[in-house]
């Protein structure tokens, strides 16, 4: 099973993005898929979850501002950016739960104030 994040990149505080992942490989369903972020000299944390029925959670730093969700015929899962600040910058990594966890490689967000 391979993850593969895009749409990070450079934005002024404010902006948005858009992030994707796709997944491909030997996929019969997914669980669980969710975005972690890590900053520098910090630990990897978990953004936004949501499940197989489109139930979806968010970090209190990110709520009413980031909005996730997912494609489950294109095994696909996205994350909504809005209003960023510099605090979001980080790598983003998207993680799919189907009977291990699987990690994509990260895609870099950064928020210049």
């Amino acid at each position: 099973v391979r993850l593969v994040e895009s749409g990070g990149g450079l934005v002024q505080a404010g902006g948005s993005l858009r992030l994707s992942c796709a997944a491909s490989g030997n996929i019969v369903s997914i669980n669980t898929m969710a975005w972690y972020r890590q900053a520098p000299g910090k630990r990897r944390e978990l953004v936004a979850i949501i499940s197989s029925r489109d139930i979806a959670n968010y970090a209190d730093s990110v709520k009413g501002r980031f909005t996730i969700s997912r494609n489950n015929a294109k095994n696909t899962l996205y994350l909504q950016m809005n209003s960023l600040k510099a605090e979001d910058t980080a790598i983003y990594y998207c993680n799919a739960v189907i009977k291990l966890a699987y990690w994509g490689q990260g895609t870099q967000v950064t928020v210049s104030s």
